[in-house]
């Protein structure tokens, strides 16, 4: 009779697998969150976002790890700004009773003009006031 594989497999291999199921896990997501920031850069041409892509598709660890380096300070910034636009939307759609209409509109037009609103929620809040 054949002897099983999984009879060979200890405790301390399966520790080790799911250590390194994390830390691939953990890998993924660094990547991928690293991937996502290149793409919403508005500072970045387009070339150069190709070639942050092309790096890190050719060389993963060293073009992560190298735009963490380089531009870790300005991912960090565009987190914060994400995360300005969505306590602005959301205090906004909190609002209140007592707000009209036309108040609601100026704090989205000011929400806009500010830049913490795309074109895209800015017509889309508007749309929601209206009607």
């Amino acid at each position: 009779m054949f002897p099983l594989p999984i009879a060979s497999f200890s405790f301390g291999d399966g520790l080790l697998t799911v250590l390194e199921l994390a830390f691939m896990f953990l890998w993924i997501w660094i990547a991928v969150g690293v991937v996502f920031d290149i793409f919403r850069s508005h500072d970045l041409s387009n070339w150069s976002k190709a070639l942050w892509v092309l790096v890190i598709f050719i060389f993963p660890l060293l073009g992560v790890l190298g735009y963490l380096l380089i531009r870790g300070q300005v991912m960090h910034e565009h987190h914060n700004e994400d995360q300005q636009r969505l306590r602005a939307f959301q205090e906004f759609q909190r609002g209140g009773s007592q707000r009209t209409h036309v108040d609601d509109l100026q704090t989205l037009a000011d929400l806009h003009e500010r830049g913490l609103l795309t074109d895209e929620q800015y017509e889309q809040a508007k749309s929601k006031t209206l009607s």
